[in-house]
């Protein structure tokens, strides 16, 4: 088992504007034919099978892939960290059915209010680099070395936390019944959604969001992704919704 490099022809010159990680994954390729052959290491543990195949085992550090980006976590909480409210974060992916969901845990100051923690995000970093969930913890569980133990943190339940912490309300208009049908559906939800979930808060996302402005249309609603976030309650969105209809 070992790293996973490439090289050849086609092998880019390095990072754009990242001198830094071009010289610490752009290395010289020891079985090149020619002076200058560099190979990248791609972060990937890989092991030759008996029939020539390449089998991956996973990812060296903590990098991972969601909706075709590469996304280290380590950067989404570097980003999260500058929060005046953070006093420590942890982020991990976790799987939810065939999605994958960055749940970022946090100690604050004081207590937070999840949207505000995902506005900062969203203002910093892509969208698919935004956690869609967060879990308040008064500590995070460290290893006997002193380092996060994401283990323990994985073992930890965090669905509870997919939900708005304010009581439930009901949809009181058709556009807002249609509308908490489609998030439902969409989300796969099993509790019925109430007008003032955040949809982001639910586990929803940039892709998720496309579903839902399709769905909505072939319902009679026309709206798109930029007013899903600005509007990420029910409650907002349908004023906006019934407006354009």
């Amino acid at each position: 088992v070992g790293e996973l490099c490439i090289g050849g022809a086609g092998l880019a010159r390095g990072y754009l504007n990242r001198p830094d990680l071009t010289a610490q994954n752009f290395i010289a390729n020891p079985y090149g034919q020619h002076p200058g052959e560099r190979l990248y290491k791609t972060g990937d543990l890989a092991r030759f099978l008996p029939d020539g195949n390449i089998e991956l085992l996973g990812r060296i550090d903590d990098q991972i892939k969601i909706r075709g980006f590469r996304v280290e976590l380590g950067e989404i909480e570097a980003v999260l960290a500058q929060h005046p409210n953070i006093r420590n974060t942890a982020v991990l992916v976790h799987t939810d059915g065939a999605a994958k969901r960055l749940v970022a845990y946090t100690t604050t100051k004081e207590p937070a209010d999840p949207d505000d923690l995902r506005t900062f995000l969203g203002q910093r970093l892509p969208d698919y680099m935004v956690p869609g969930v967060f879990v308040p913890l008064d500590e995070l569980p460290l290893t006997p070395n002193g380092k996060v133990d994401r283990t323990a943190l994985a073992a930890l339940p965090w669905h509870e936390h997919t939900t708005d912490s304010r009581d439930h309300v009901a949809p009181r208009t058709p556009v807002e019944e249609q509308l908490a049908h489609i998030w439902q559906d969409v989300l796969a939800l099993d509790q019925p959604v109430g007008v003032h979930d955040s949809f982001f808060s639910l586990g929803g996302d940039s892709i998720l969001s496309l579903q839902v402005v399709f769905r909505a249309k072939q319902h009679g609603l026309h709206l798109t992704v930029k007013q899903l976030f600005q509007h990420q309650t029910i409650a907002e969105l349908a004023p906006v919704t019934e407006q354009r209809q």
